[in-house]
Parts: C-alpha cells; sequence; structure tokens
C-alpha cells in the first residue's frame, strides 16, 4: 500500500474528501518525522516502535575496486513490530469447509 492507495481507504471507509484524508495523511506523518528527527522513539500500540539507532565510522571497500575506504557514521531509523503483529503474521488461518 503506498500514500495515495492510504488517502483513498480513508476517504471511502469514513466519508472523508480526498482531500482532507490526505491531510490527515501528512499531518500523521509530519508528527512521526519530527518526533524520530528529535531522537525521541516513537511507540505506536499493537504496530511498533520507531526508534534512531546510529551507526559508528567503519572500514570497507570499494566493491568495484577492491580499495579500502571510510564509510561515515550515520544515523538510521530501525522499526520493530509488536508481538501481536508479529504474531498477527505467522497465524495460519482456518480454511473453510464447503457445505453442499
Amino acid at each position: 500500500m503506498n500514500k495515495t492507495q492510504l488517502v483513498e481507504k480513508l476517504a471511502e471507509e469514513y466519508e472523508f474528501t480526498k482531500v482532507f484524508a490526505r491531510d490527515i495523511v501528512d499531518n500523521v506523518f509530519n508528527s512521526l518525522a519530527e518526533t524520530i528527527q528529535k531522537r525521541d522513539e516513537v511507540s505506536i500500540s499493537g504496530f511498533g516502535n520507531f526508534k534512531v539507532a546510529e551507526r559508528q565510522a567503519r572500514p570497507g571497500r570499494n566493491p568495484r575496486t577492491g580499495e579500502p575506504i571510510k564509510i561515515a557514521a550515520s544515523k538510521n531509523i530501525k522499526f520493530k513490530p509488536a508481538t501481536s503483529l508479529r504474531a498477527s503474521l505467522n497465524t495460519k488461518k482456518r480454511a473453510r469447509s464447503k457445505k453442499a
């Protein structure tokens, strides 16, 4: 699902205009981004946690030439899914038997 599909789903499900639904989605994403940029953790119950992870500088190799290079330190976002979300991915749905 992409952003446009999410907006369309909200607009249809809650009978919003697409403009209003897009404003809601943009606001949620902007709020998440602002919180993460402040290095705060975002925790959404039943969905998961987003947090900033810092990677230290390290040596590496240029894959084309094989030369050693220095890889700069960086910050990345890590996502840890909620237990309930992870569990829902691994449950087997029972096949319904058709009665004739």
